[in-house]
């Protein structure tokens, strides 16, 4: 099949992390060619120069070299030519996350826009690319796993030529090479795929199960028929690894292996739990952000940050979602789905930064600060992901609370797609607001000024009261407290505290986090220090350490900055009644059990349809 673009791509040289790719524009433009490489990844806010990692670089036309000139970090033009051009060039990959490329002798894996440069002009133009094999006799048994389209593959390895609709397709297909086990299963009659590379003992059927629950349920959620007729979910696991990016019918992941479900294991561990909500997560995406997305990603922009003050509503919704769906579908129970709510709010509650940072800001910021944290990012910023989740979830339960629990969040979701299907634009910057307030028939403009446009805490008390569920606060009683379900809310007395996050290490406690106000702060200790002593005893637990203690007592810390000791006595502070505990009542938490779905449009109280 001819296209007026064509890529190759090669993993050359695995041993030195180096794909080979070309491309090909049949009819180049006559003032010269120019080409350019995405500064960035959709669904990941923070400029990464992937051009960085372009080795080498040539182009030819007629058998005959061509000058290339660099216009800027991450373009170049050619020297005007009237024949067909092909760009030769080397990429390293060594990223070990599911946003660059990665290539060794064990596993290749690469998103487009960290390897394949758009060619300008032709960005509306359909492309192929061409997958070729590694040579050689350890990579005879690597395959090719990805929701491209193929036109031409060899069936048993799916190495050779597939298609996209245009570049923005063409980038938005992660394409995982190398040895690893393939699982399919349907959900709502959609063929589903599960691709899992990286060495593992793991009960891969139960996984698929699973998997299939949350699917059946987000694609009957927005309504049938799915978005796509064809998803693959690629798995990598390892050591020590996290992380999952969307994209339009697919999804890359990461996780440690020890996360996947055990062989003959009944229960949801902590780790699998985790997994669980973020495959739920990254599949939820697949209406909300992929599709229904801003304004400002339409089209996206890719050599620039696209500003935006909708990410609460893209991340923090689907944040809310995904964990509330494995309890809709059946996967935990309620219990399990509360505490996992507690550890959220817990999370929003600890940091100084929400009192200084509203969501809004927090969404058009995430390129500076919530993509570039640092040792003070907790005393100057706030989550969208985790405030904005609960951002919906008083969202959810306001609209509840006014409307007799004949409407819900998951009639304003559904009516955005209806919308997105219809038109197909993205929300312009208000708009997601006012279209909450006329679905619902509420007027909702003083509960958005406070949830966004304010540093006020949400009212989540009044509003988990309203669903039979009671919230209090206490104070930690060690630092990896996180909260959750509670028969009792009897008041706990405060531990001492020095108001600082540490990781134990080699030399002693390493501090992450230094707390505005703090103990720790006002006697000058600061992020990065490391803590070897606590009243001339060896800094190991700090928890250990400061339970023989009483609010307001004195001790002597020595800490290292950098490689200077340092002596300073610190006066204890009682602990922050910062940990969230909820207990349930007896008819409680009934918007957590799994919703009735409309057979049918409905009219919502404005008159609109649902």
């Amino acid at each position: 099949m001819t296209t007026p673009v064509s890529y190759t791509l090669s993993p050359r040289s695995p041993e030195a992390h180096l794909f080979d790719i070309t491309v090909t524009v049949l009819q180049p433009a006559q003032t010269g060619q120019i080409f350019s490489l995405p500064a960035w990844i959709p669904g990941s806010y923070m400029i990464r120069e992937f051009s960085k990692h372009i080795v080498t670089m040539r182009a030819e036309s007629a058998g005959q070299a061509v000058t290339l000139i660099q216009l800027s970090k991450n373009s170049w033009q050619a020297a005007p030519c009237k024949a067909a051009i092909t760009l030769h060039y080397q990429v390293y990959a060594f990223d070990l996350s599911v946003r660059g490329a990665y290539l060794d002798s064990t596993r290749g894996f690469y998103n487009g826009s960290s390897v394949f440069l758009a060619v300008s002009g032709y960005e509306q133009e359909s492309c192929t690319v061409r997958i070729l094999p590694a040579t050689g006799k350890p990579y005879a048994d690597w395959k090719v796993a990805t929701s491209l389209a193929a036109i031409d593959i060899k069936k048993k390895t799916g190495f050779g030529t597939y298609q996209a609709a245009n570049y923005e397709e063409l980038i938005d297909h992660p394409v995982e090479l190398g040895e690893f086990e393939h699982l399919s299963f349907k959900a709502c009659g959609v063929e589903h795929e599960l691709v899992v590379a990286g060495r593992h003992r793991a009960d891969l059927k139960r996984l698929v199960r699973d998997i299939k629950k949350i699917c059946e349920y987000q694609i009957t959620l927005f309504g049938k028929p799915a978005p796509f007729t064809r998803y693959v979910f690629m798995l990598f696991v390892g050591h020590n690894i996290y992380g999952g990016l969307e994209h339009r019918n697919s999804t890359a992941l990461m996780a440690n292996r020890d996360d996947l479900p055990a062989p003959g294991a009944k229960d949801i561990s902590e780790g699998y739990l985790k997994l669980l909500g973020l495959i739920s997560h990254e599949y939820f995406h697949s209406w909300n952000v992929k599709r229904i997305k801003p304004a400002a990603f339409t089209p996206y922009k890719l050599n620039q940050e696209a500003y935006t003050r909708l990410l609460w509503a893209f991340e923090g919704i689907t944040s809310y979602y995904d964990d509330l769906i494995l309890a809709r579908c059946g996967l935990i129970d309620e219990q399990r789905y509360l505490t996992l709510l507690a550890e959220t709010i817990s999370s929003v509650q600890r940091g100084p930064g929400r009192l200084k940072q509203n969501l809004e800001q927090s969404s058009f910021e995430a390129w500076t600060k919530y993509y570039r944290q640092d040792e003070n990012s907790p005393n100057s910023l706030v989550s969208y992901y985790t405030k904005g989740a609960l951002v919906a979830l008083a969202l959810d339960l306001y609209i509840r609370r006014e409307s007799q629990n004949k409407l819900s969040l998951d009639d304003v979701m559904r009516a955005i797609w209806q919308k997105y299907l219809d038109d197909g634009k993205g929300l312009a910057e208000q708009e997601w607001e006012q279209l909450a307030s006329e679905i619902t028939g509420l007027n909702l403009s003083a509960f958005f000024e406070q949830a966004l446009r304010s540093t006020q805490d949400l009212p989540l008390t009044e509003l988990l009261a309203s669903q039979g569920i009671t919230m209090h606060f206490a104070p930690a009683r060690k630092q990896a407290d996180r909260g959750g379900i509670t028969s009792s809310t009897e008041n706990r007395t405060p531990l001492p505290s020095l108001g600082i996050k540490a990781s134990l290490e080699t030399q002693g406690l390493r501090l992450i986090h230094v707390y505005d106000g703090g103990a720790g702060q006002q006697a000058g200790l600061a992020g990065g220090d490391t803590i070897v002593a606590l009243d001339n005893l060896k800094a190991v637990d700090l928890d250990q350490l400061l339970c023989r203690y009483r609010i307001g007592d004195e001790v002597k810390l020595h800490f290292f900055r950098r490689d200077e000791l340092h002596t300073v006595k610190v006066r204890l502070q009682a602990g922050e009644s910062d940990v969230c505990h909820l207990s349930l009542g007896p008819d409680g938490g009934k918007w957590i059990h799994k919703q009735p779905f409309p057979s049918s449009k409905q009219t919502g109280a404005a008159g609109m349809e649902t």
